[in-house]
């Protein structure tokens, strides 16, 4: 059976909850205050008893509670004048009922007397208060003029336990608004998706071709930048400290009458950090590889990484004039990989380049429009625009700055702006030549003035209607994120695989690496042999050395696991991986891994110990000592390290040895732990074969609670 509740009866009767709740009391029905429930049919009972079948539609609020009150208080003086007057025919004789009539009427004068002055108060303009979007306990407070506190109590009393920072809501609001007398217009602002679904209806319009956005990746010192400034003529290079690229640059080139956007990137920040964040910013990669040196491993990692964005690649062999460059031999080494040339039957465009020359850049680049051409870029000019941010930062003088990539639509001066939970008004537009502009075109990248804070990379930009719009929308994101970050939502690990397996088909990406070349082949041959009826194993990625902060980076944008054989993560990498929530596995023996990515796809993993890295310490010097051996002089890089702990050798990122500490020292004393930032002196157990420069990783396992 439905129900009502009493605060909702008494907005029906126009009558004040309090007073209805006493009434209820009297005609012996169960209710505790204004949030009692009451059977449909109950409530029905109330109202003819109350209205005496005369109620009729109420128009107005106000209305309603002045002939209620009007009729309430007439109700109670005329009872009252009543009730005397009969005492008074009791107690007097016939003689003195001249007496009892002139009091029954000046009773009646009374009761219509007072009747007229509630009347007249009653029509006394009632107080209201506008709320707006989402409202705290402690914005009502501030709001009403009233303690926080006292908002609370009066919560509690209902029954409703809330805290300062807790948002109310219209119900609740409805309540207080009875509690407090005023009358609150609470006007509730639309959902994110709700706005978001708006401006994307007014973005209707012609799609034109627009330039393509081409990013050049490759290994360390082949050549990106180089090449990259022979393209644009300027030296670029000149600029970097020692030569490396050490920030997000996007500059534009003109091709003939053809615009084409350049992103050089130091790492593979255009395809994980981005991509991690939903942005698709790529539309070309130019793969460069140096032909007098081939394929390396950051070769293979800008694969993955583009293979995984799923952008088409050119690749650019550079360093062609030098006297051993050997194309033939780097086009087999690609071979191998799946990036087969068109000359023998693929699809991979190669082009032979100097940097140094500038041979081959024309035919470079009319590849480059080819591709665009074929991949149909198109855009909105019309529109209001959206982008991404490419780099941002927080400069002394401006305040925060971004490098936004304006994807579609026009941006202008002044325009409001929405970029991922922050909100701003575009005070300046700074183009690529450093020039300023009014207006930022698709394709076009700008650095921006005139957000409150700093944005992030691969964050999303939109120009709104009005900045009012853009704070509401800011506001909802840092809701949701704040939601997100307090429920951590974890990403795929092995521990909780089994559990995300369902009827379709499930992929379970893997990033392999190892200490040598021959173990990543071999394992990744193992794991690819091991069967499944609704689960394909990935190897989106496999490599050697030690696991980096480019290697977290990818697992997270393609919800991956990270194994690794022989060797440790970063100090970086590591605490990315807690960061990004990553899961990462290292082992000393092959046929574990297998027999754990089996448990795991068959649900049998049952994890009992946590390994707990406690710190590491570089050796700095080493002392012989004849009875003891090879005494190691160390220096605390982060955590502590413990006498009792585990203790790992780790050189150039692999793990020669694990073993336990004999003897750990500071000066002449035996101690039991060092901690970050102090020297000391480690003996480890039947291990002698030590450098300088090797770290001493301290950790320990610890049992995981079913």
């Amino acid at each position: 059976m439905s129900k009502v509740r009493v605060y909702e009866l008494s907005r029906e009767l126009g009558i004040n909850s309090k007073k209805l709740t006493n009434i209820l009391k009297e005609l012996d029905i169960d209710v505790k205050n204004h949030m009692s429930t009451l059977d449909k049919d109950v409530a029905a009972r109330v109202v003819e008893m109350l209205t005496k079948g005369e109620m009729k539609p109420i128009g107005r609020e106000e209305d309603s509670k002045e002939i209620q009150a009007e009729a309430t208080v007439i109700e109670k003086t005329a009872e009252k004048a009543t009730g005397k007057t009969e005492k008074a025919k009791e107690r007097a004789s016939e003689d003195k009922k001249k007496t009892a009539d002139k009091r029954t009427v000046k009773g009646g004068r009374k009761a219509r007397r007072a009747a007229r002055l509630s009347a007249k108060e009653k029509k006394r303009p009632e107080k209201s208060l506008s709320l707006e979007g989402r409202v705290t306990v402690g914005e009502l407070a501030a709001r009403l003029n009233v303690m926080a506190s006292e908002v609370l109590s009066k919560l509690l009393d209902l029954g409703l336990i809330y805290n300062i920072n807790q948002q109310l809501t219209e119900d609740v609001l409805e309540i207080l608004s009875e509690e407090y007398g005023i009358k609150f217009d609470i006007r509730t602002d639309p959902d994110e998706e709700e706005l978001l679904n708006m401006i994307e209806q007014q973005a209707n319009g012609v799609q034109t071709p627009r330039p393509p956005v081409v990013t050049v990746l490759g290994h360390v010192d082949h050549g990106k930048t180089s090449l990259l400034d022979a393209i644009r003529e300027t030296d670029v290079i000149a600029s970097e400290a020692g030569g490396i690229t050490q920030h997000i640059g996007a500059y534009t080139v003109k091709i003939d009458k053809n615009k084409v956007v350049f992103l050089d990137t130091p790492g593979h920040e255009a395809f994980t950090a981005m991509r991690a964040r939903g942005a698709q910013v790529t539309d070309i990669a130019i793969l460069v590889i140096a032909a007098d040196d081939g394929v390396m491993p950051q070769t293979i990692e800008a694969i993955n990484h583009a293979r995984a964005a799923d952008v088409p690649m050119i690749v650019a062999l550079n360093k062609i004039d030098k006297p051993d460059a050997n194309p033939e031999r780097v086009k087999q080494q690609l071979a191998e990989v799946g990036l087969i040339p068109e000359e023998w039957g693929g699809d991979t465009i190669f082009v032979n380049v100097s940097a140094l020359r500038k041979d081959g850049l024309e035919e470079l680049l009319e590849m480059v429009l080819l591709v665009a051409e074929m991949s149909e870029l198109k855009a909105n000019y019309a529109r209001k625009a959206k982008g991404v941010v490419i780099e941002a930062k927080l400069d002394k003088g401006r305040g925060p700055v971004a490098t936004i990539l304006v994807q579609d639509g026009m941006m202008s001066i002044g325009d409001p702006v929405i970029c991922g939970n922050i909100y701003g008004r575009i005070r300046a537009m700074i183009d690529d030549k450093g020039s300023r502009v009014d207006k930022a075109f698709p394709s076009t990248p700008v650095e921006i003035l005139g957000l409150a804070e700093v944005p992030q990379s691969g964050d999303s930009l939109l120009v709104v209607q009005d900045e009012k719009l853009a704070r509401q929308i800011a506001q909802k994101r840092g809701e949701k994120l704040r939601e997100a970050t307090l429920r951590k939502d974890h990403k795929i690990s092995l521990d909780d695989f089994f559990k995300q397996i369902k009827d379709d088909e499930v992929d379970l990406n893997i990033i392999i690496k190892a200490d040598v070349q021959g173990s990543a082949e071999a394992l990744q041959e193992s794991l690819m042999k091991i069967e499944s009826d609704n689960i394909n194993i990935q190897v989106i990625h496999k490599g050697v050395g030690a696991i980096t902060e480019s290697d977290v980076m990818l697992a997270s944008a393609s919800n991956a696991i990270i194994i690794g054989y022989n060797i440790r993560p970063e100090a970086n990498a590591r605490k990315l991986a807690e960061k990004e929530q990553v899961d990462i596995r290292l082992y000393r023996v092959i046929y574990e891994i297998i027999d754990d990515v089996k448990s795991a796809i068959h649900g049998l993993l049952e994890p009992e110990y946590k390994e707990v890295v406690l710190g590491q310490a570089e050796i700095r010097k080493l002392f012989k000592a004849s009875r003891l051996g090879t005494i190691a002089g160390t220096y605390v890089l982060e955590g502590k390290i413990i006498r009792n702990a585990g203790m790992r050798v780790i050189r150039d990122g692999v793990v020669i040895h694990e073993g336990k500490i004999e003897s750990l020292k500071r000066f002449k004393d035996d101690i039991r732990e060092v901690s970050t930032g102090f020297e000391c002196g480690i003996l480890l157990e039947n291990f002698n074969d030590l450098k300088e420069g090797d770290i001493l990783e301290a950790y320990e396992l610890r049992k995981v609670s079913a």
